[in-house]
């Protein structure tokens, strides 16, 4: 069995496929029971963020886990194979955990070093967890990527400065306006991400920060920890005729905003310009509105773009962290094929035993005038023997485990001792 991601991503895909692929946390529990009911799939993570739709499975048959996958996907997004398969991703075995490992550390991120997916990565498996789509392999696989994100940020500069979505959505709204100080801030989600908004505007001297949300007590909470004021979701439009910015990154599977919606708006603002930072995927805006006079819109694709942009200041702690990727990975790798080798080495030492056993009850007539003491040494000598002979084959296997050396070793034992 192999372990095989199937991936769509930022870099591989336009938004608007994003978007139809994005899965919302009320949609992945049956997701989850979906890939892994199929019938070529044994274990099932799926990671669904701003950036990413990417399934974790663990494959009984390769090609048959891919179309599984795909086929989910064309499922939950309504769309035909044809329309997006171009755009996938397809990694196993090594290279899936290395592409894990990478995500977990942030190198794959639109904002590299980002801290927001670290806590996605831990989330998803959690939850697949709970509903029981995991079992040893995936489990035993992110629980090291959690380890290896923890350990990029650690030993590395890569989560300074600039280093969430939030964070850079922020300061991209600071770069277009020049300050935020004094602004009116609308922000349209208090999730994590929105939390993360309000936070990053908390030293920017902004007159005001109002803080909407689909639920109520979520708004007044965030409001009362952040020192902002929480507002009615419903008196939404009556609100983006005051401000001077709307931050935005609900969970919404549909627009919240439509284009005849904001046109109204915008009537009725006189002229004042008004800065949309949509970072929700699906967006909460309609696109269509960045057509409109004063309305400046920006979505994730500017987002990456801003983010490249201020690369340089990290670009030397990349290679610190591919560094510790490649590390951790051969670790992984090591732990991993020792672990499969182990129930070999278990049922060589095994049978070994059982004929040694076996021989000495052939000959136990032969030895009964032995007192203890010479049964003890016999036994003893007989022990030694084998376990010397097996040594030298036990400590080659282990060391080859892994590689391709390793796999005809395996296989020879097993043939040989028919194991």
């Amino acid at each position: 069995m192999s372990v095989v991601v199937i991936d769509l991503n930022h870099r591989t895909a336009p938004l608007d496929l994003l978007e139809r692929m994005s899965l919302s946390d009320d949609r992945l529990v049956k997701a989850l029971h979906d890939v892994v009911g199929r019938d070529n799939v044994s274990e099932a993570v799926v990671l669904s963020t701003c950036n990413r739709t990417e399934v974790y499975v663990v494959a009984e048959r390769f090609h048959g886990a891919f179309r599984d996958v795909r086929d989910f996907l064309g499922e939950s997004s309504f769309l035909p194979p044809e329309d997006f398969t171009d755009h996938l991703y397809v990694h196993y075995d090594d290279v899936a955990v290395q592409h894990l490992f990478s995500v977990a550390a942030g190198l794959d991120s639109a904002v590299v070093g980002e801290t927001e997916i670290l806590g996605q990565v831990r989330s998803a498996w959690e939850l697949a967890r709970t509903e029981q789509a995991t079992g040893t392999q995936l489990n035993g696989l992110f629980r090291h990527a959690l380890e290896v994100g923890k350990r990029a940020r650690t030993d590395t500069a890569i989560a300074r400065h600039i280093a969430s979505v939030s964070t850079a959505a922020v300061a991209m709204a600071k770069e277009r306006l020049g300050t935020l100080a004094g602004q009116r801030i609308l922000v349209l989600g208090a999730g994590d991400m929105g939390e993360g908004m309000v936070r990053a505007l908390g030293a920017e001297g902004a007159a005001s920060v109002r803080i909407a949300n689909r639920t109520w007590e979520r708004a007044e909470e965030l409001a009362t920890r952040v020192g902002g004021e929480p507002v009615r979701l419903d008196a939404l439009l009556d609100q983006l005729a005051e401000v001077d910015l709307l931050l935005t990154s609900t969970g919404a599977s549909s627009l919240l905003v439509e284009h005849g919606e904001l046109a109204g708006v915008m009537t009725g603002r006189n002229g004042a310009p008004l800065l949309i930072v949509d970072v929700a995927v699906p967006r909460d805006i309609d696109p269509a509105a960045a057509h409109l006079a004063g309305v400046t819109l920006l979505d994730m694709d500017d987002l990456r773009a801003f983010a490249d942009a201020g690369m340089n200041e990290r670009r030397c702690e990349v290679g610190k962290v591919r560094t510790i990727v490649e590390d951790e990975l051969a670790r992984f790798l090591s732990v991993a094929s020792a672990r499969e080798v182990a129930p070999l080495v278990g049922s060589l030492h095994g049978k070994a035993e059982e004929v040694r056993a076996a021989e000495l009850d052939r000959f136990r007539a032969r030895l009964a005038d032995l007192d203890p003491r010479e049964l003890e040494a016999v036994e003893a000598l007989t022990k030694g023997i084998v376990a010397k002979l097996l040594h030298d084959p036990t400590v080659r296997v282990k060391d080859a485990a892994g590689s391709a050396k390793g796999e005809r070793l395996a296989e020879s034992l097993r043939d040989l001792f028919d194991l």
